[in-house]
């Protein structure tokens, strides 16, 4: 029983962290079950996800596509008031302004303040996204969005696992400093990621590769895990945000390249 309430105390903190929903004036999980979130991260991708799919594919059909698009983006980014934004925006202020000094590096990521590489990198990323998500028909987005929040995020949560957390509780931006999760949570991530990911490649059948819808948004995780690894020596929360984005629109880009073709 007391295992049992252990793992719903995980993944409601992770609802809690991930999101901006109130969840927690229902429940308030102990702290340390904050420090587990990752490791239900792509579960929280469900729920995102079916409302930014939602969004996309229903509100197709009452306004214009384009104005679908732009709405289900807004959003998913007040489901989850831009944390991911903000990692992508401080990831590549810290790296684009820090050089190769690691402690600057650190200290610009930790800046609230945005810089030029921060904004450039959002408009480049909103752009891509929504150019990526119009080029498809509704059915296709909305699948897809379904499918690639779940799997990038459970890609991008192997930082955890691969490396060690750059700073301390402390100095921690949020106060968080996530664990090494174990085979058990590994192998609940893989479930939370692959299952809708496999759903849509069996319905789109033979009208995608899907060797390469799965390896792409994998090798892009890889480069990005050298780069931070070599340059910083070790993950932030920035990191992951960043690393959600980049690894989810590489999959959007492989997909739009491959229906456009």
């Amino acid at each position: 029983m007391q295992t049992l309430l252990n793992t719903f105390n995980r993944a409601w903190a992770a609802f809690i962290f991930f999101t901006r929903l109130p969840l927690w004036r229902i429940h308030q999980p102990p702290t340390e079950a904050y420090q587990s979130v990752v490791e239900w991260w792509p579960l929280v991708g469900w729920l995102t996800a079916s409302a930014t799919a939602a969004t996309l594919f229903f509100g197709s059909m009452i306004l214009p596509y384009a104005v679908a698009v732009g709405l289900a983006i807004v959003v998913r980014i007040l489901l989850t008031g831009a944390l991911h934004e903000d990692g992508l925006a401080d990831f590549c202020d810290g790296f684009g302004g820090g050089g190769n000094d690691r402690e600057r590096i650190l200290a610009i990521m930790k800046d609230s303040h945005i810089g030029t590489y921060g904004v450039l990198a959002l408009v480049l990323y909103v752009l891509l996204l929504f150019a990526c998500l119009h080029s498809m028909q509704p059915v296709h987005g909305a699948l897809a969005i379904l499918a690639f929040d779940p799997y990038a995020k459970m890609l991008s949560a192997q930082a955890v696992r691969m490396l060690p957390y750059a700073r301390n509780e402390q100095t921690a931006k949020a106060h968080v400093v996530y664990r090494k999760y174990g085979l058990a949570a590994g192998i609940g991530l893989a479930v939370q990621g692959l299952l809708p990911l496999g759903l849509f490649l069996w319905f789109m059948g033979e009208t995608v590769n899907w060797t390469t819808l799965i390896l792409v948004p994998a090798l892009v995780m890889y480069l990005l895990y050298l780069f931070i690894h070599r340059r910083l020596g070790g993950y932030t929360g920035d990191c992951c945000g960043a690393l959600f984005l980049i690894i989810e629109l590489s999959a959007y880009l492989a997909l739009a390249s491959m229906l456009g073709a």
